[in-house]
Formats: structure tokens, C-alpha cells, sequence
């Protein structure tokens, strides 16, 4: 079974890294094409603007390519742990995380005619239907994909790491509990926009289902990050399964990273330079605000779970009699023999 699992896995991983092949490609044609001036550039952005935006998202293309081929190539376990695991953990965040907000938002929008997409160029009207298209099913591919990949790799290369672990209870630090509190009142801000509140909302009648909808994933990741990084450090008996505390901690806290670590660059251009044809729902002070303590909570939430892993070392109990190994009698201690001294 597991070998199978394993199988699957390394599959998967070559699917995450094809998935992501024409987004790669569409990006490419899209720098090339503005720069000849053969395509237009993209809504509400200058040629410096379009260009700098998708150099990143080219970039980040082929390194996700990069993490595929390296979470079943040999040379994928000769990386260094840190970096591979930093990338897989935004990776997942990005891409494995947004997977409910596509399932969600195609039945709303389906219901409502709306082509709103998920933010940036996706929706810009210039765009062809079948770009949208071909970029919507590369993310979804490839969240899939590392979705089945990841956990494959992972114990491969860390098995310990996916294991409960079993060490004496310690009294839980603020250190450890931060991130779980921090972490909650993000994800409780961000359901009550979801769920209509207008409290730091700016401009009440922009926003669209998509919206709502993106507000309400990104809170149900923060929520479940928190609750579950709380769980494990208090160490507490529970019958929730490990890797399902694990999986949850690690995908909500890589959501909060990297999602808010994206827009928070574009958040503080607008709270700075405040742009004529660019507006945002909520109020960008505000935003600004969350998306930060939605990045420190990512990160911190992901070093609880790094030491976690890493666990202290177990010391023997000194107080505790040593029997000699010939003891017949295990229930008894029999004093330790003289030394020579004492003779």
C-alpha cells in the first residue's frame, strides 16, 4: 500500500510540474507580445507595471516546475531540507489552498453569471476565453497535483515528521500560543467580511460574490491553522488523526503567507500612492494591517511546526535505579558493588 501511495505520488509530481507548463508559457508570450506591442497591456497597469508583474509570476512558474521535478528526481533529496520545505510550504499555500475557492466560487458564479476571477489579470477583458481558461486549470492541475505529491514526498524524506510524537508534556510557551491567537482574529476578521459585515469596509458596493467568497476560504484556512497549531502544542489527548492537525497547521498557515504576503505589496502601493483607477473594498489601512499579521502568523505558526518536528531530546531519568543485567529478580534494587577504593 504504501509503495502504491508512493507510486501515485511521484505521478503527481510530474503533473504539477506539466500543469504548470502553459502558465508559463501564456506569461512569457504576454512580456514578449507588450513588449513588440502585439498584445495590450493589462487593465489599470502601465508597460513598467505589466511587465514587473508578470517577470514575478514568471518566476514563480518555473520554480513551481522546479519544486514538481524536485519532489520525485534524485537530486530533489540532495536540496537542502529548509529550502525545499520553504518552497513546497508556499507552494501548497498558493496553490493547494485556493482549490475550495474555485470549486466555491464556480458554483456561485455559475449561479449568478459572473466571470469575476479570483483577482489580477485573470480577469481582465482583453484576455481570451480559452487564456482564462488554460490559467485556471494550470493552478487547479497543479494544486491538485502537489496536493497527492507533497505528503509522498515528505516521507520519503522526513518520515518522523508525519508521526506523532511522543514526548513527555511541558507547559506551553506564549512563544508557541501566539500565532494560534493572532492567527484567529485574522481569520475572524476576515469571516465577518464574508459574512456582509461593512465594519473597515471603504467602498461597500464593490464587492462582488468572488469577493465574499475569497474573504470566506481565506478565514476557514486561518481558523482551522490556528485551531489545529493549538492543538499540537498543548499536546493535549485528542482523537483527531496527526497528519489531519499537521495538514490543516501547514496549509492554513502557508495560505496566510503567501496569499496575503502577494497582496500586501499591492495593498501598501495603494494605501501610498492612491491610485485614480484602482480601489479596493475594504479600507487599505485596515487591509494593510491584516495582511501583515496574517504573514508574521503564517510564519510563526510554521516554526511551531519546524521545532515540533524537530523535537527535543529525550534524557533518561537519573533518579530512576539501574538493575544490574543478571538480576533475577527485577523487583528488587540491589546496591551497585564496592569499588576497589572500598575495599
Amino acid at each position: 500500500m504504501v509503495e502504491r501511495a508512493d507510486r501515485i505520488g511521484r505521478a503527481a509530481a510530474y503533473g504539477a510540474a506539466a500543469a504548470l507548463v502553459p502558465y508559463l508559457v501564456i506569461k512569457v508570450s504576454w512580456v514578449v507580445g507588450s513588449l513588440l506591442g502585439l498584445l495590450p497591456v493589462g487593465r489599470g497597469f502601465s508597460l513598467g507595471g505589466w511587465l514587473v508583474l508578470n517577470t514575478v509570476t514568471i518566476g514563480m512558474a518555473a520554480a513551481g516546475i522546479m519544486l514538481g521535478l524536485a519532489l520525485v528526481r534524485p537530486w530533489g533529496m540532495r536540496i537542502p531540507g529548509r529550502l525545499v520545505g520553504f518552497l513546497a510550504w508556499v507552494g501548497a499555500g498558493f496553490l493547494v489552498s485556493i482549490l475550495p475557492f474555485v470549486a466555491v466560487s464556480a458554483l456561485v458564479n455559475s449561479g449568478t453569471g459572473s466571470s469575476q476571477g479570483s483577482g489580477g489579470s485573470a480577469g481582465d477583458a482583453s484576455m481570451p476565453g480559452w487564456e482564462a481558461v488554460l490559467l485556471q486549470c494550470s493552478f487547479v492541475g497543479t494544486g491538485i497535483a502537489l496536493a497527492v505529491a507533497l505528503p509522498a514526498y515528505l516521507r520519503r524524506r522526513w518520515p518522523h515528521a508525519l508521526r506523532r510524537p511522543e514526548r513527555p508534556r511541558s507547559r506551553t510557551s506564549a512563544r508557541s500560543l501566539w500565532p494560534a491567537v493572532t492567527g484567529a482574529m485574522t481569520g475572524l476578521a476576515w469571516l465577518y467580511w464574508a459574512a456582509g459585515g461593512t465594519l473597515g469596509i471603504a467602498h461597500r458596493d464593490e464587492r462582488p460574490a468572488g469577493w465574499h467568497v475569497l474573504a470566506g476560504v481565506s478565514a476557514c484556512w486561518a481558523l482551522a491553522a490556528s485551531a489545529a497549531v493549538l492543538v499540537l502544542v498543548r499536546r493535549r489527548p485528542t482523537r483527531l488523526p496527526y497528519p489531519l492537525l499537521l495538514a490543516s497547521a501547514w496549509l492554513g498557515s502557508g495560505s496566510m503567507f503567501a496569499w496575503s504576503g502577494w497582496r500586501l505589496p499591492a495593498t501598501l502601493y495603494v494605501a501610498l500612492a492612491h491610485p485614480s483607477d484602482v480601489s479596493y473594498p475594504e479600507n487599505v489601512a485596515v487591509a494593510v494591517a491584516l495582511h501583515a499579521t496574517a504573514v508574521l502568523t503564517g510564519a510563526g505558526i510554521m516554526r511551531t511546526l519546524a521545532r515540533g518536528a524537530r523535537g527535543p531530546v529525550s534524557v533518561p531519568d537519573r533518579r530512576a535505579p539501574v538493575l544490574p543485567a543478571n538480576d533475577p529478580s527485577p523487583g528488587r534494587v540491589h546496591p551497585a558493588p564496592p569499588s576497589s577504593s572500598q575495599l
